[in-house]
């Protein structure tokens, strides 16, 4: 990833308000608890709220970003909650993780640019183990309509960086498909957040 990808989230996250607000993406919230405490990874997890919503509940939580900022947010939100997870920065390919590491990885608007988003998915599939599950939101490739109506919703503005069921699929073929649909939302989290969008939603079990 080139420095001005980085630059652009460290400054998005560098500011004193939290980009995407402090609380927990619902959907996130309302998987998690249905499973049972173990290991969980959060890949461009950002300020945190993710991982630490996890860490409150009992999980042993790791997460990484390309952004510093992003790390520097989210431990601020650990510390500031009484618990700690493990934060790593970088690209996936140079951090410390182990295969089958694992109990389930969340994947919550983790929009990694076009051209390696597949090929991260695969990385992410091996540190997972058997049985265990992927939480999956972000934006479908529908979303282009609303961002271009209301820049406040967030999200990519190319298609390519956006998400169809077809492409899930294809990333996860490995996967019993507890959940996938393509689903019309609101969203109000932080600054960057805010109105209807259109998202792909996807809870997977790994055989």
């Amino acid at each position: 990833m080139n420095n001005t990808w980085i630059q652009r989230w460290d400054d998005r996250y560098k500011s004193e308000e939290f980009a995407y607000g402090e609380e927990p993406n619902n959907y996130l919230k309302e998987q998690i608890e249905k499973l049972e405490i173990g290991t969980i990874l959060f890949p461009a997890e950002g300020e945190g709220r993710n991982a630490i919503f996890a860490a409150k509940l009992g999980w042993e939580v790791s997460a990484f970003d390309i952004s510093e900022e992003g790390r520097n947010k989210a431990l601020l939100l650990a510390k500031n909650n009484d618990v700690s997870i493990d934060y790593q920065v970088g690209e996936l390919e140079t951090l410390d993780f182990q295969e089958n590491q694992f109990d389930a990885i969340a994947l919550i608007y983790a929009h990694f640019p076009a051209a390696i988003k597949s090929e991260i998915h695969k990385q992410l599939d091996k540190l997972l183990r058997k049985n265990g599950i992927i939480i999956f939101e972000a934006f479908s490739k529908k979303h282009l309509e609303y961002v271009t109506k209301n820049e406040k919703v967030g999200g990519p503005k190319d298609i390519e960086s956006l998400f169809s069921i077809e492409e899930i699929k294809a990333d996860f073929p490995n996967y019993e498909i507890i959940e996938l649909e393509e689903k019309e939302i609101e969203l109000s989290e932080g600054l960057f957040h805010n109105g209807t969008g259109s998202v792909i939603r996807f809870v997977g079990r790994k055989k």
